[in-house]
Protein backbone atom coordinates (compact mmCIF):
# COMPACT_ATOMS: atom_id res chain seq x y z
CA UNK A 1 0.00 0.00 0.00
CA UNK A 2 1.51 3.45 -1.08
CA UNK A 3 1.52 6.40 1.13
CA UNK A 4 -0.75 8.09 -1.15
CA UNK A 5 -3.29 5.48 0.22
CA UNK A 6 -2.76 5.18 3.34
CA UNK A 7 -2.86 9.27 3.60
CA UNK A 8 -6.52 8.72 1.52
CA UNK A 9 -7.70 6.05 4.39
CA UNK A 10 -6.84 8.68 6.72
CA UNK A 11 -9.03 11.20 5.13
CA UNK A 12 -11.43 9.31 4.57
CA UNK A 13 -11.66 8.38 8.66
CA UNK A 14 -10.92 11.81 9.68
CA UNK A 15 -14.51 12.98 9.41
CA UNK A 16 -18.01 10.61 10.18
CA UNK A 17 -19.46 9.42 7.42
CA UNK A 18 -22.52 10.61 5.34
CA UNK A 19 -25.81 10.16 7.82
CA UNK A 20 -27.52 7.24 7.01
CA UNK A 21 -31.31 7.30 5.62
CA UNK A 22 -33.81 4.75 7.00
CA UNK A 23 -34.32 3.12 3.44
CA UNK A 24 -30.11 3.02 3.46
CA UNK A 25 -30.38 1.49 7.14
CA UNK A 26 -33.36 -0.94 5.81
CA UNK A 27 -31.98 -2.63 3.89
CA UNK A 28 -28.69 -3.46 5.78
CA UNK A 29 -31.33 -5.11 8.49
CA UNK A 30 -32.79 -6.94 6.04
CA UNK A 31 -29.65 -8.47 4.89
CA UNK A 32 -28.30 -8.96 8.04
CA UNK A 33 -31.53 -11.06 9.21
CA UNK A 34 -30.72 -13.78 6.12
CA UNK A 35 -26.58 -13.80 6.95
CA UNK A 36 -26.94 -13.65 10.45
CA UNK A 37 -26.03 -16.94 10.99
CA UNK A 38 -23.42 -19.01 13.75
CA UNK A 39 -25.40 -18.22 17.16
CA UNK A 40 -24.99 -14.65 19.08
CA UNK A 41 -20.86 -14.44 18.55
CA UNK A 42 -21.08 -14.94 15.20
CA UNK A 43 -24.33 -12.52 14.52
CA UNK A 44 -21.95 -9.66 17.18
CA UNK A 45 -18.85 -10.08 14.89
CA UNK A 46 -21.00 -9.45 11.80
CA UNK A 47 -22.52 -6.34 13.37
CA UNK A 48 -19.38 -5.27 14.76
CA UNK A 49 -17.76 -5.41 11.56
CA UNK A 50 -20.09 -4.35 9.24
CA UNK A 51 -20.98 -0.92 11.67
CA UNK A 52 -18.16 -0.46 13.36
CA UNK A 53 -15.16 -1.36 11.08
CA UNK A 54 -16.49 -0.67 7.57
CA UNK A 55 -19.45 1.35 7.50
CA UNK A 56 -18.18 3.47 11.07
CA UNK A 57 -22.35 3.96 11.64
CA UNK A 58 -21.38 3.65 15.63
CA UNK A 59 -18.10 4.01 17.16
CA UNK A 60 -16.18 0.92 18.97
CA UNK A 61 -16.98 2.68 22.55
CA UNK A 62 -20.29 2.93 21.87
CA UNK A 63 -21.14 -0.76 20.41
CA UNK A 64 -19.38 -1.94 23.59
CA UNK A 65 -21.48 -0.16 25.49
CA UNK A 66 -24.70 -1.24 24.05
CA UNK A 67 -23.70 -4.70 24.15
CA UNK A 68 -22.97 -4.86 27.94
CA UNK A 69 -26.40 -3.14 28.15
CA UNK A 70 -27.89 -6.00 25.66
CA UNK A 71 -26.02 -8.46 27.85
CA UNK A 72 -27.71 -7.66 30.92
CA UNK A 73 -31.47 -8.17 29.89
CA UNK A 74 -33.37 -11.45 29.46
CA UNK A 75 -33.96 -12.24 25.53
CA UNK A 76 -31.22 -13.03 22.91
CA UNK A 77 -28.83 -10.09 22.99
CA UNK A 78 -27.61 -10.19 19.09
CA UNK A 79 -31.19 -9.43 18.30
CA UNK A 80 -31.86 -6.58 20.97
CA UNK A 81 -28.08 -4.93 20.00
CA UNK A 82 -29.47 -4.70 16.35
CA UNK A 83 -32.82 -3.37 17.81
CA UNK A 84 -30.79 -0.36 20.23
CA UNK A 85 -28.50 0.47 17.38
CA UNK A 86 -31.22 0.85 14.92
CA UNK A 87 -33.31 2.81 17.60
CA UNK A 88 -30.41 4.94 17.85
CA UNK A 89 -30.23 5.88 14.55
CA UNK A 90 -33.78 6.06 13.66
CA UNK A 91 -35.78 6.07 16.69
CA UNK A 92 -38.37 4.08 17.30
CA UNK A 93 -39.41 2.75 13.70
CA UNK A 94 -36.06 2.20 13.28
CA UNK A 95 -35.15 -0.18 16.30
CA UNK A 96 -38.43 -2.14 15.48
CA UNK A 97 -37.48 -2.24 11.87
CA UNK A 98 -34.22 -3.43 12.98
CA UNK A 99 -34.88 -5.68 15.74
CA UNK A 100 -37.77 -6.99 13.54
CA UNK A 101 -35.98 -8.16 10.24
CA UNK A 102 -33.37 -9.82 12.30
CA UNK A 103 -35.90 -12.63 13.09
CA UNK A 104 -38.20 -12.51 10.23
CA UNK A 105 -36.42 -14.10 7.88
CA UNK A 106 -36.11 -17.23 9.96
CA UNK A 107 -39.24 -17.07 11.01
CA UNK A 108 -40.55 -18.07 7.83
CA UNK A 109 -37.77 -19.70 6.69
CA UNK A 110 -38.35 -22.46 10.02
CA UNK A 111 -42.27 -22.40 9.18
CA UNK A 112 -41.45 -23.64 5.44
CA UNK A 113 -38.61 -26.35 6.86
CA UNK A 114 -40.85 -27.23 10.12
CA UNK A 115 -43.79 -27.89 7.70
CA UNK A 116 -41.60 -29.91 5.38
CA UNK A 117 -40.03 -32.02 8.69
CA UNK A 118 -43.78 -32.62 9.48
CA UNK A 119 -45.58 -33.63 6.29
CA UNK A 120 -42.60 -35.33 4.38
CA UNK A 121 -40.79 -36.31 7.66
CA UNK A 122 -40.92 -40.20 6.86
CA UNK A 123 -39.81 -39.92 3.48
CA UNK A 124 -36.23 -41.82 3.35
CA UNK A 125 -34.03 -38.84 2.21
CA UNK A 126 -35.52 -36.39 5.24
CA UNK A 127 -35.48 -38.87 7.84
CA UNK A 128 -32.01 -39.59 6.78
CA UNK A 129 -31.02 -36.40 6.73
CA UNK A 130 -32.42 -35.57 10.29
CA UNK A 131 -31.01 -38.93 11.43
CA UNK A 132 -27.49 -37.58 10.60
CA UNK A 133 -28.22 -33.83 12.04
CA UNK A 134 -28.45 -35.19 15.53
CA UNK A 135 -25.39 -36.59 16.85
CA UNK A 136 -23.80 -33.04 15.33
CA UNK A 137 -26.28 -30.70 17.17
CA UNK A 138 -25.71 -32.94 20.31
CA UNK A 139 -22.17 -32.78 19.77
CA UNK A 140 -22.57 -28.64 19.28
CA UNK A 141 -24.31 -28.31 22.61
CA UNK A 142 -22.19 -30.52 24.19
CA UNK A 143 -19.69 -28.08 22.81
CA UNK A 144 -21.56 -24.71 23.58
CA UNK A 145 -22.08 -26.45 27.58
CA UNK A 146 -18.47 -26.32 27.46
CA UNK A 147 -17.54 -23.28 26.66
CA UNK A 148 -20.10 -21.83 28.45
CA UNK A 149 -18.83 -22.98 31.37
CA UNK A 150 -15.16 -22.34 30.98
CA UNK A 151 -15.89 -18.93 31.02
CA UNK A 152 -18.47 -19.14 33.54
CA UNK A 153 -17.53 -21.45 36.27
CA UNK A 154 -13.86 -20.26 37.73
CA UNK A 155 -13.84 -22.48 41.09
CA UNK A 156 -15.32 -24.99 42.86
CA UNK A 157 -18.42 -23.35 44.80
CA UNK A 158 -19.48 -22.45 40.90
CA UNK A 159 -19.46 -25.90 39.68
CA UNK A 160 -21.10 -26.89 42.84
CA UNK A 161 -23.83 -24.49 41.99
CA UNK A 162 -23.79 -26.30 37.99
CA UNK A 163 -24.47 -29.67 39.43
CA UNK A 164 -27.06 -29.05 42.14
CA UNK A 165 -28.78 -27.13 39.17
CA UNK A 166 -28.34 -30.37 36.95
CA UNK A 167 -29.52 -32.66 39.53
CA UNK A 168 -32.35 -30.51 40.32
CA UNK A 169 -33.33 -30.01 36.80
CA UNK A 170 -33.08 -33.51 35.62
CA UNK A 171 -33.12 -35.55 38.61
CA UNK A 172 -35.77 -33.89 40.98
CA UNK A 173 -37.67 -32.47 38.24
CA UNK A 174 -38.02 -29.03 39.91
CA UNK A 175 -39.16 -26.28 38.23
CA UNK A 176 -36.91 -24.25 35.98
CA UNK A 177 -37.49 -20.35 37.34
CA UNK A 178 -37.50 -22.16 41.32
CA UNK A 179 -33.94 -23.09 40.15
CA UNK A 180 -32.62 -19.88 38.63
CA UNK A 181 -34.28 -18.17 42.00
CA UNK A 182 -32.25 -20.19 43.80
CA UNK A 183 -29.38 -20.17 42.21
CA UNK A 184 -29.50 -16.21 41.89
CA UNK A 185 -30.31 -16.22 45.85
CA UNK A 186 -26.77 -18.59 46.11
CA UNK A 187 -25.23 -15.79 44.14
CA UNK A 188 -26.43 -12.71 45.94
CA UNK A 189 -25.83 -14.60 49.14
CA UNK A 190 -22.16 -15.49 47.99
CA UNK A 191 -21.65 -12.00 47.15
CA UNK A 192 -21.28 -10.93 50.65
CA UNK A 193 -20.14 -14.17 52.80
CA UNK A 194 -17.54 -14.45 50.44
CA UNK A 195 -17.22 -12.24 47.75
CA UNK A 196 -13.88 -13.64 46.19
CA UNK A 197 -16.07 -16.89 44.85
CA UNK A 198 -18.38 -14.72 43.02
CA UNK A 199 -16.46 -11.99 41.51
CA UNK A 200 -18.07 -11.78 37.84
CA UNK A 201 -15.77 -11.56 34.97
CA UNK A 202 -14.57 -8.64 32.55
CA UNK A 203 -17.88 -8.87 30.32
CA UNK A 204 -17.36 -7.06 27.29
CA UNK A 205 -14.40 -4.75 28.39
CA UNK A 206 -12.98 -1.10 27.42
CA UNK A 207 -12.44 -0.67 23.47
CA UNK A 208 -9.39 -0.81 22.22
CA UNK A 209 -9.45 -0.07 18.34
CA UNK A 210 -10.61 3.41 17.12
CA UNK A 211 -11.74 2.68 13.41
CA UNK A 212 -11.71 6.74 12.82
CA UNK A 213 -15.02 8.81 13.44
CA UNK A 214 -18.01 7.54 13.39
CA UNK A 215 -21.94 8.36 12.81
CA UNK A 216 -22.67 7.95 16.99
CA UNK A 217 -19.13 8.02 17.87
CA UNK A 218 -17.32 8.17 21.31
CA UNK A 219 -18.46 12.21 21.82
CA UNK A 220 -21.98 12.45 19.76
CA UNK A 221 -24.33 13.89 21.72
CA UNK A 222 -27.29 12.40 22.53
CA UNK A 223 -30.06 12.26 20.35
CA UNK A 224 -33.17 13.84 21.80
CA UNK A 225 -35.36 10.75 21.04
CA UNK A 226 -32.73 8.65 23.64
CA UNK A 227 -32.88 10.97 26.27
CA UNK A 228 -34.70 9.43 29.22
CA UNK A 229 -38.52 11.31 30.24
CA UNK A 230 -41.12 9.43 32.56
CA UNK A 231 -43.45 10.62 29.64
CA UNK A 232 -41.78 8.28 27.35
CA UNK A 233 -41.23 5.27 29.40
CA UNK A 234 -45.16 5.37 30.62
CA UNK A 235 -45.61 5.50 26.90
CA UNK A 236 -43.68 2.44 25.93
CA UNK A 237 -44.80 0.36 29.07
CA UNK A 238 -48.62 1.12 28.07
CA UNK A 239 -47.92 -0.10 24.54
CA UNK A 240 -46.07 -2.86 25.47
CA UNK A 241 -48.61 -4.05 27.94
CA UNK A 242 -50.95 -3.76 24.98
CA UNK A 243 -49.33 -5.38 22.30
CA UNK A 244 -49.75 -8.09 25.08
CA UNK A 245 -52.48 -7.80 26.53
CA UNK A 246 -54.68 -7.26 23.54
CA UNK A 247 -53.09 -10.49 21.44
CA UNK A 248 -53.13 -12.59 24.40
CA UNK A 249 -56.45 -11.38 25.61
CA UNK A 250 -58.27 -12.32 21.68
CA UNK A 251 -56.75 -15.58 22.05
CA UNK A 252 -58.62 -16.63 25.27
CA UNK A 253 -61.73 -15.06 24.16
CA UNK A 254 -61.97 -17.02 21.11
CA UNK A 255 -60.29 -20.32 21.96
CA UNK A 256 -60.06 -20.29 25.78
CA UNK A 257 -57.59 -20.12 28.31
CA UNK A 258 -56.26 -23.54 28.36
CA UNK A 259 -56.67 -23.59 24.37
CA UNK A 260 -52.83 -24.56 22.94
CA UNK A 261 -52.60 -21.12 21.56
CA UNK A 262 -52.58 -19.08 25.02
CA UNK A 263 -50.88 -21.36 26.50
CA UNK A 264 -48.21 -20.99 24.60
CA UNK A 265 -48.77 -17.32 24.66
CA UNK A 266 -48.34 -17.65 28.30
CA UNK A 267 -45.65 -19.97 28.48
CA UNK A 268 -43.11 -18.39 25.66
CA UNK A 269 -43.65 -14.77 27.97
CA UNK A 270 -42.05 -16.62 31.11
CA UNK A 271 -39.06 -18.04 29.32
CA UNK A 272 -38.68 -14.58 27.13
CA UNK A 273 -37.90 -13.02 31.11
CA UNK A 274 -35.92 -16.11 31.89
CA UNK A 275 -33.72 -16.36 29.27
CA UNK A 276 -30.28 -15.56 31.39
CA UNK A 277 -27.30 -16.31 29.69
CA UNK A 278 -28.44 -17.18 26.01
CA UNK A 279 -30.61 -19.95 24.21
CA UNK A 280 -28.69 -22.63 25.66
CA UNK A 281 -29.27 -21.38 29.30
CA UNK A 282 -33.29 -21.39 28.60
CA UNK A 283 -33.50 -24.26 26.38
CA UNK A 284 -34.55 -27.02 30.03
CA UNK A 285 -36.82 -24.74 30.70
CA UNK A 286 -38.05 -24.70 27.17
CA UNK A 287 -38.01 -28.60 26.91
CA UNK A 288 -39.32 -29.32 30.31
CA UNK A 289 -42.21 -27.24 29.30
CA UNK A 290 -42.95 -27.81 25.72
CA UNK A 291 -42.32 -31.66 25.88
CA UNK A 292 -42.64 -32.76 29.95
CA UNK A 293 -45.53 -31.27 30.92
CA UNK A 294 -47.58 -29.52 27.62
CA UNK A 295 -46.19 -32.95 25.32
CA UNK A 296 -46.45 -29.91 22.01
CA UNK A 297 -43.48 -32.29 20.82
CA UNK A 298 -41.35 -35.48 21.31
CA UNK A 299 -38.11 -35.37 22.73
CA UNK A 300 -36.63 -36.28 19.27
CA UNK A 301 -38.42 -33.50 17.68
CA UNK A 302 -36.80 -31.53 20.03
CA UNK A 303 -33.14 -31.88 18.80
CA UNK A 304 -34.25 -31.88 15.16
CA UNK A 305 -35.82 -28.77 16.10
CA UNK A 306 -32.46 -27.76 17.45
CA UNK A 307 -30.75 -28.41 13.89
CA UNK A 308 -32.94 -26.51 11.93
CA UNK A 309 -32.61 -23.81 14.37
CA UNK A 310 -28.82 -24.21 14.26
CA UNK A 311 -29.16 -24.63 10.51
CA UNK A 312 -30.88 -21.17 9.89
CA UNK A 313 -30.04 -17.52 10.36
CA UNK A 314 -31.41 -15.43 13.40
CA UNK A 315 -30.79 -15.82 17.23
CA UNK A 316 -30.69 -19.91 18.26
CA UNK A 317 -34.13 -19.40 20.28
CA UNK A 318 -35.83 -19.06 17.06
CA UNK A 319 -36.18 -23.18 17.82
CA UNK A 320 -39.10 -21.94 19.56
CA UNK A 321 -41.00 -21.43 15.87
CA UNK A 322 -40.65 -24.62 15.72
CA UNK A 323 -41.63 -25.68 18.77
CA UNK A 324 -44.83 -23.65 18.02
CA UNK A 325 -45.36 -25.28 14.50
CA UNK A 326 -45.42 -28.55 15.40
CA UNK A 327 -47.40 -28.08 18.81
CA UNK A 328 -49.97 -25.99 16.53
CA UNK A 329 -49.38 -29.00 14.21
CA UNK A 330 -50.52 -32.30 15.80
CA UNK A 331 -53.00 -29.67 18.06
CA UNK A 332 -57.00 -31.41 17.79
CA UNK A 333 -58.18 -28.38 19.02
CA UNK A 334 -56.73 -26.56 16.57
CA UNK A 335 -57.50 -28.68 13.30
CA UNK A 336 -61.36 -28.34 14.35
CA UNK A 337 -61.03 -24.76 15.02
CA UNK A 338 -58.83 -23.99 11.61
CA UNK A 339 -60.21 -27.22 9.86
CA UNK A 340 -59.41 -30.92 9.10
CA UNK A 341 -57.38 -30.34 6.08
CA UNK A 342 -55.68 -26.88 7.77
CA UNK A 343 -53.23 -28.23 9.42
CA UNK A 344 -50.05 -25.94 7.72
CA UNK A 345 -52.39 -23.02 8.95
CA UNK A 346 -52.52 -24.51 12.39
CA UNK A 347 -48.55 -24.69 12.85
CA UNK A 348 -48.37 -21.16 11.05
CA UNK A 349 -50.77 -19.28 13.40
CA UNK A 350 -48.99 -21.03 16.60
CA UNK A 351 -45.50 -20.32 15.07
CA UNK A 352 -46.36 -17.04 14.67
CA UNK A 353 -48.20 -16.74 18.62
CA UNK A 354 -44.98 -18.04 19.61
CA UNK A 355 -42.81 -16.22 18.31
CA UNK A 356 -44.72 -12.86 19.08
CA UNK A 357 -44.75 -14.03 22.48
CA UNK A 358 -41.23 -14.49 22.74
CA UNK A 359 -39.69 -11.58 20.97
CA UNK A 360 -42.33 -8.52 22.40
CA UNK A 361 -40.43 -8.61 25.54
CA UNK A 362 -37.27 -7.90 24.23
CA UNK A 363 -38.20 -4.32 22.27
CA UNK A 364 -40.17 -3.41 25.16
CA UNK A 365 -36.59 -3.84 27.46
CA UNK A 366 -35.12 -1.94 25.30
CA UNK A 367 -37.18 1.19 24.46
CA UNK A 368 -38.26 1.29 28.17
CA UNK A 369 -34.27 0.84 29.59
CA UNK A 370 -31.89 2.07 26.80
CA UNK A 371 -32.65 5.66 27.47
CA UNK A 372 -31.57 5.07 31.33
Amino acid sequence: MTPETNSAIKADTSAPPAPVGFWQALEFWLKLGFISFGGPAGQIAIMHQELVERRRWISEKRFLHALNYCMLLPGPEAQQLATYIGWLLHRTRGGIVAGGLFVLPSLFILITLSWIYLAFGDMPLVAGLFYGIKPAVTAIVVQATQRIGARALKNRLMWAIAAASFVAIFGLDLPFPLIIATAALAGYIGGRIAPDKFMPGGGHGSAVQSFGRALIDDDTPTPEHARFTWVRLLKVVLVGALLWLVPMGMLAALYGWDSTLSQMGWFFTKAALLTFGGAYAVLPYVYQGAVENFGWLTPLQMIDGLALGETTPGPLIMVVTFVGFVGGYGSEVLRTAFGPDSQFLAGAVAAIVVTWFTFLPSFVLIMAGAPF
